[in-house]
């Protein structure tokens, strides 16, 4: 029986069944196998694909956290300076969409999963 509660499994990309097993094979900033995603928990033996296909709906997810990057992006430059330039814009909206992309692209996934995957909690 894990002890870990639901944001600390989401965090830690963990199972929704068992909170225990992860969910991928790589650590976060290991560009190998970026996107690949374990077919079974290690601990439970749930299936993560509950269907054909099914973290491609994770990219709607994925583009609204590209979304609200780059409205951040640009409101904390409008606070911070004055009158930015163009290349101000540009080269820090493409800085933080390279450092972040590894974590947007696994916890839309992780996302995903939790709310549409329909693996609930067996907290025995």
């Amino acid at each position: 029986m894990s002890k870990k509660s639901g944001l600390q499994a989401v965090l830690g990309a963990k199972c929704p069944h068992c909170r225990e097993g992860n969910m991928f094979p790589v650590h976060v900033y290991s560009f190998r196998k970026l996107t690949q995603v374990n077919k079974l928990c290690s601990v439970c033996g749930s299936n993560f694909y509950t269907e054909p296909d099914f973290f491609y709906g994770a990219m709607y997810i994925s583009y609204a956290f590209s979304v609200a990057l780059v409205i951040t992006s640009m409101v904390a430059l409008n606070v911070l300076l004055e009158k930015p330039a163009l290349w101000m814009y540009l080269t820090t909206v493409g800085l933080a969409n390279v450092i972040l992309l590894p974590l947007m692209l696994r916890y839309s996934k992780v996302l995903y999963l939790y709310v549409l995957g329909k693996m609930k909690y067996r907290g025995y």
